[in-house]
């Protein structure tokens, strides 16, 4: 049997998928593929799509919004029908996670998303100011919902894609990697302190989620018309939140509108500015040096937490972490066009399927700094030619995000009973394990390129020649 066609798990109830966008579209196939279930228990929800690929593959479609007004009976006895544990798998936008997921707690289902999504109107709010806005402020209300609920309880999976989600993974294996290369004896990390010990011992610095996007298509974008090679609504929104990165206990300077928070677990810092008209430095291995904006993520602040060394209350290390983003070239035009036209999004948006693309792949992994080698890059190079090959209905963006979807679900089945989890505290090796066979060559490259390479020294700076690795150095200003 091929890995691409395993069962895993029996899912014993109803499966329930919100959101039918183009993850959704491409996690069915890897459900049918990879799990026993009762198809006559299958439902997908989502308002937008006309459901005639759900009807293809003989799985029920009800075209309607989850609402904070309706999603209780609209969903309990969907995922109560027939008995056996039911599954939500919740990929959609403006269906707040933490809401449904503690229902699912309630009525004993499991349940995975994404993003920490809030209900409908929450990222546009002009009446709540930019910390309200914010991934760490959600982040905070789904740590608020792990501590009420406890360990024991049913395992709601919380932002299990590719990034959030595979890159913590990815994380982890490349501190063993560099620890490997390093000659630095250890043994494997068996808990959380563990980790962060190991990332500081080696010296680690920092974390970019450092990804390349080279996917084209055959027609070049229109004017007016936001082109992504994933959720367009969900790029917008996070891209318009403010710039936010986990801060780590190495940095002697932050930006004039940086700003920290006063409550919650104290990773993070948020710039006064959107993420997606942020720029940072960074390095992928196609490209090499390049551009990245600095787009608020989850990872950022929950990978800055989990590899925090504290003394009591003190905190003695953590790494800086942040998404450093280059999109396909067409998103990049869009976000222009969007910023030009001062935030208004294009009347119209179109996301790139597998069958629109030429050629390129997405290169997305976590750059790991400052240690004795200076950086590492690990992470997936999946090429649109492979993806069609292994599962219709996506390109290599979407299959990244699907695939750590079905790991996630994996890892749920296989431990029922363990909470609300982040990526981070999942076996990364199991999770890997199973989405593997989709991501195309998984790999890792060092580099002794620094944000301080190749300044052309024509300007005046403002940058620290005494520490290459500082976020100083790495934001573009």
């Amino acid at each position: 049997m091929s890995s691409t066609s395993k069962i895993h798990a029996k899912i014993t109830g109803p499966i329930v998928m919100i959101g039918f966008g183009s993850i959704g579209k491409g996690t069915l196939p890897l459900i049918e593929r990879h799990f026993e279930y009762d198809k006559h228990r299958f439902v997908i929800i989502d308002p937008h799509e006309d459901g005639e690929l759900a009807k293809k593959h003989g799985v029920r479609f009800i075209s309607e919004g989850v609402t904070r007004d309706n999603y209780r009976e609209l969903l309990i006895p969907l995922l109560t029908e027939g008995g056996g544990q039911g599954f939500c798998v919740n990929l959609s936008v403006d269906t707040c996670s933490v809401d449904i997921m503690t229902m699912c707690q309630e009525i004993g289902a499991l349940y995975i998303d994404t993003v920490i999504e809030p209900w409908l109107g929450f990222y546009f709010d002009k009446s709540a100011g930019p910390e309200k806005r914010s991934n760490y402020a959600l982040r905070e209300t789904l740590l608020a919902a792990k501590a009420k609920a406890g360990e024991g309880t049913t395992t709601a999976v919380s932002t299990c894609g590719a990034n959030p989600g595979m890159v913590s993974w990815f994380v982890k294996q490349a501190l063993i990697d560099i620890a490997r290369d390093t000659g630095t004896e250890i043994n494997e990390p068996k808990s959380r302190d563990g980790w962060a010990q190991l990332a500081h011992k080696l010296g680690v610095k920092g974390i970019h989620i450092a990804e390349r996007d080279t996917q084209r298509a055959k027609n070049p974008k229109p004017m007016n018309v936001f082109v992504n090679t994933w959720s367009v609504e969900g790029f917008v929104s996070e891209g318009l939140q403010p710039a936010e990165l986990g801060w780590g206990t190495h940095e002697t300077w932050m930006p004039d509108n940086g700003r920290t928070h006063s409550e919650g677990c104290g990773a993070a810092i948020y710039l006064l500015q959107p993420g997606a008209n942020t720029r940072v430095r960074t390095w992928c291995p196609t490209p090499g040096a390049q551009y990245g904006f600095l787009v608020t993520h989850n990872e950022s602040i929950s990978i800055a937490d989990y590899f925090t060394v504290r003394d009591g209350q003190n905190v003695v290390y953590r790494p800086t972490c942040h998404y450093a983003y280059h999109p396909a070239n067409d998103a990049v035009l869009s976000l222009h066009e969007m910023f030009g036209a001062t935030g208004k999004m294009q009347p119209k948006w179109h996301i790139l399927d597998e069958n629109e693309i030429v050629d390129g792949i997405d290169e997305l992994g976590v750059l790991v700094y400052g240690h004795a080698k200076n950086a590492y890059w690990y992470g997936s190079q999946l090429s649109i030619e492979e993806t069609r090959e292994i599962c219709p209905y996506q390109n290599a963006t979407g299959m990244q995000v699907s695939s750590a979807v079905l790991a996630g679900m994996v890892w749920a089945l296989e431990n029922p009973e363990a909470g609300i989890v982040e990526a981070d505290e999942m076996d990364y090796k199991r999770c890997l394990e199973v989405q593997m066979p989709y991501l195309g060559p998984v790999k890792g490259y060092y580099t002794d390129w620094t944000p301080l390479t190749d300044r052309p020294g024509l300007f005046p700076e403002d940058i620290d020649t005494s520490d290459p690795w500082q976020f100083r150095n790495v934001l573009v200003r």
